[in-house]
């Protein structure tokens, strides 16, 4: 598995989020994002929508599968270029 953390510059609306949602669905592995101790799927739109993402929170973006290594670093560079 494959973690990383990254602070959010500012806060995503549902179009970023429908982008990042249509990004992590491009790779196989098991894609998990959390803020605290709420964990939802990257694959999910209302997953992604209910955790509300906001300026200064952390998210942990993991990976789980054959391409996790490319899914964590693909989806931390496309929150970095939203924000």
């Amino acid at each position: 598995m494959k973690s990383e953390t990254i602070t959010a510059t500012s806060s995503l609306e549902t179009k970023p989020l429908a982008l990042f949602v249509q990004t992590a669905s491009q790779f196989k592995s098991v894609i998990r994002v959390s803020i605290g101790n709420k964990v939802i799927s990257g694959k999910s739109i209302m997953g992604m929508i209910s955790l509300g993402i906001l300026e200064g929170q952390d998210i942990t973006i993991s990976a789980e599968g054959e391409d996790e290594e490319k899914a964590v670093e693909g989806l931390i560079n496309f929150i970095r270029s939203i924000n």
